[in-house]
């Protein structure tokens, strides 16, 4: 008999671990530790589906039954065999998920403190209710569509203000005022790309460990605790001195050329799951930790800012270039590329694919190299 098959007392066996968990736990720290899910999972009311389930209605759901969401089928085969969710299964996948069922897509590496689960667990366990998923109910039609059996289209109508914003005219004479000018503010909302230099970068501060307890709520279960990457997720840290190896490490420290790109992209789309969620306080913060980890600075205390930016130089700015394709003859010309017989010769083949281990081993063929470069 599976591990995790229940009597057909699970319903209420769930509710009165739901209650031993509310008991046990103190919900108002749960929500504390909870912010190191969230970038995965969300709870409340309008929460939906993120890189994880809701989880909202958890306690006694089957695991791996959220409408909508591609579980790994390890998740799905533990909840054919019985799996329920409630204090005692959620204490053990969640201290260890990767343990307790072989084959999650869970990435999180689990939570060591006693404490931080039975206050998570009663955290949840406050939205134990029916899932929201925030769908509103679609509209019905009236009287009169249904009685034409066409649908009409939901279109608002904004109506023109200015000569800027006159409606548009299609053929015939049709007028369809559709759109209007972007103001000012929807603009600016849009508007957040930082130069290199460092045009573009909003007012704000954050110190290196501010980022640390950011980093560690936010990052650490997708980039790990030192930003070694867990899984196949992105390293963001060490591979100094491999970029001509053949496999070199591509990670902020060693590759990225500005740091404007880090804390453009931080700000645009992490966390995973939860972009733009940060606040520019926070986004400062977690550069200057990413810029700790790598060792392009060391002190804890040092603070980023619109102020300090530019005096950071990322340690392969240099081995950069600029993109004088323009200058080429046929650009600079403005003439037509070439496309056939532009150089002399015969094409000869300079690179497998074997070296990224892409192409198998063509054993016996004696035209095929052991590495990738000739």
């Amino acid at each position: 008999m599976s591990r995790f098959l229940r009597t057909g007392l699970a319903a209420l066996a769930a509710t009165l671990v739901l209650s031993t968990a509310a008991l046990a736990g103190d919900a108002e720290a749960g929500a504390t530790v909870f912010r190191k899910c969230q970038s995965c999972h969300a709870v409340g009311e309008g929460a939906k589906n993120k890189v994880g389930p809701v989880l909202n209605g958890l306690f006694g759901r089957p695991a791996g039954s959220v409408d909508g969401f591609r579980y790994s089928p390890a998740m799905i085969k533990a909840g054919e065999d019985g799996l329920i969710w409630n204090e005692e299964a959620l204490s053990a996948f969640l201290a260890d998920p990767k343990g307790t069922i072989k084959g999650t897509k869970m990435a999180f590496a689990g939570l060591k403190s006693e404490d931080d689960l039975a206050n998570v667990i009663a955290y949840l366990g406050t939205f134990s209710g029916p899932a929201e998923t925030g769908d509103a109910p679609a509209p019905e039609q009236s009287s009169q569509s249904a009685a034409s059996g066409a649908a009409q289209p939901a279109v608002d109508v904004v109506p023109p203000t200015d000569a800027a914003s006159a409606p548009a005219v299609a053929a015939g004479g049709l007028v369809l005022n559709l759109g209007r000018p972007a103001t000012e503010e929807e603009i600016a909302a849009w508007n957040i790309d930082v130069r290199p230099d460092g045009l573009g970068l909003p007012e704000g501060r954050g110190t290196v460990a501010d980022g640390g307890v950011l980093f560690d709520e936010n990052c650490a279960s997708c980039h790990g605790d030192f930003g070694e990457g867990i899984d196949r997720w992105p390293v963001l840290a060490g591979g100094q001195g491999t970029l001509t190896d053949d496999r070199p490490n591509k990670t902020v420290g060693s590759y990225w050329p500005y740091l404007s790109t880090v804390y453009d992209y931080v700000r645009r789309a992490m966390p995973f799951g939860n972009a733009r969620s940060l606040s520019d306080d926070d986004v400062y913060a977690l550069t200057a930790y990413i810029l700790y980890l790598n060792d392009i600075v060391a002190d804890e205390d040092f603070e980023l800012s619109s102020e300090t930016f530019s005096s950071i130089q990322m340690p392969n700015e240099a081995n950069f270039t600029e993109d004088d394709r323009l200058q080429e003859a046929h650009n600079a010309n403005k003439g037509d590329p070439c496309m056939t017989d532009c150089l002399p010769g015969k094409a000869t083949l300079k690179m497998h694919a074997a070296v990224l281990d892409v192409t198998p081993d063509q054993s016996g063929d004696e035209g095929a190299p052991a590495a990738g470069i000739e």
